[in-house]
């Protein structure tokens, strides 16, 4: 499995690259980077200068091709234009570098500041609302599946069923809205929770940094409601099927207890569907819990690629996409992994 995953590494390469050109041709549409950075002085020296910093002037083939080279893990430069931020090793052949590095992804227009340290300090707020998010979802999720098989055709199993079809069908945006406009805005005396917020908070002098853990519930909940309502069916569906089957007659016709029959038999089987649905969703709340960041004014990579756009800051948007699409292709990989570790039969065909 492991050679498998290796395997689809070209893939990835060539959809990174696909990503980095659509962006540039997309970007020709925004307005140029240096009409914003020379706002406030608009004379055609300052613009002309900007342009020349950013290597606007040139074609935009070359630009994308300079942007491949500083994103690849080996790169070739001319001794007169190797970046001073660089980190790794190099060897230098003739008027030439080869450099093998961690991708360098520029500096971000509005703040010169490294991408790869502004994506890094995101990411942290990101994992952190997604992994809640995910906790949510499964431990309330997976239960709650459990009960609506065992009281199949019941009240409770129609009600569950109910409930989550309703979450599944509401946008997470949407319920970030109301969460936050209800229980942070309408209920917050009751509630004690803000509207907005992050999980880290600077004081008014700009020094003392607090940590918030109210600031984290409402997105939390707001963003873990669909994958929760989608664990509950999957769950509910897949331990219906497999308690039907001979294995559990078997199991509970030796006499073994029915928690026994539930947890030892019934549910190890259905754990391959439930670790996909799970790794899907967790690299979906990774890349896509944009507006919720937004929304709740949470420091995640949502949050900071809006602004981004807004800007029209390039390199930090092209970063943020980069960056994403090679969490997706961990997050796969490593639930692929999980299949093998699960599922001893997979062992032998791997």
């Amino acid at each position: 499995m492991i050679r498998n995953a290796l395997k689809k590494i070209p893939f990835l390469v060539s959809v990174l690259a696909g990503l980095i050109l659509l962006i540039f041709i997309l970007f020709q549409a925004l307005p140029g980077p240096e009409q914003i950075l020379s706002s406030q002085r608009s004379d055609g020296e300052t613009t002309k200068a900007i342009v020349k910093e950013l290597g606007l002037e040139q074609p935009l083939y070359i630009q994308a091709l300079k942007y491949l080279n500083d994103v690849s893990p080996v790169s070739l430069y001319s001794n007169d234009a190797v970046p001073s931020q660089l980190n790794g090793l190099h060897a230098i052949l003739g008027k030439w570098q080869l450099w093998i590095k961690f991708p360098y992804l520029r500096q971000s227009f509005q703040t010169r500041r490294l991408v790869s340290s502004m994506l890094g300090e995101a990411f942290l707020g990101t994992l952190l609302l997604a992994l809640s998010a995910m906790l949510i979802a499964v431990t309330l999720g997976v239960p709650l599946g459990i009960w609506a098989s065992l009281r199949r055709n019941s009240w409770v199993d129609h009600f569950i069923v109910w409930i989550s079809a309703i979450g599944i069908s509401v946008p997470s945006f949407f319920s970030a809205m109301i969460f936050s406009w209800l229980f942070g805005y309408v209920y917050h005396s009751t509630t004690g929770l803000p509207m907005t917020g992050s999980f880290f908070e600077i004081d008014d002098w700009g020094q003392e940094i607090h940590v918030k853990w109210s600031n984290l519930i409402l997105p939390a909940v707001a963003l873990g409601i669909r994958p929760l309502a989608v664990l509950v069916q999957l769950t509910r569906n897949t331990m219906v099927d497999i308690m039907e089957m001979d294995f559990i007659q078997t199991a509970r016709a030796k006499g073994l207890k029915e928690s026994v029959v539930i947890f030892r038999h019934a549910l190890p089987n259905a754990l391959n569907p439930l670790v996909t649905s799970v790794g899907g969703w967790f690299s979906s709340l990774l890349a896509g819990s944009f507006f919720t960041e937004y929304i709740f004014q949470w420091k995640g990579l949502g949050k900071v690629t809006i602004d981004a756009l807004q800007q029209s800051d390039l390199p930090l948007v092209m970063g943020a996409v980069l960056f994403t699409a090679c969490v997706f292709f961990a997050i796969h990989s490593i639930t692929e992994l999980l299949y093998v570790w699960i599922d001893p039969r997979l062992r032998k065909s791997s």
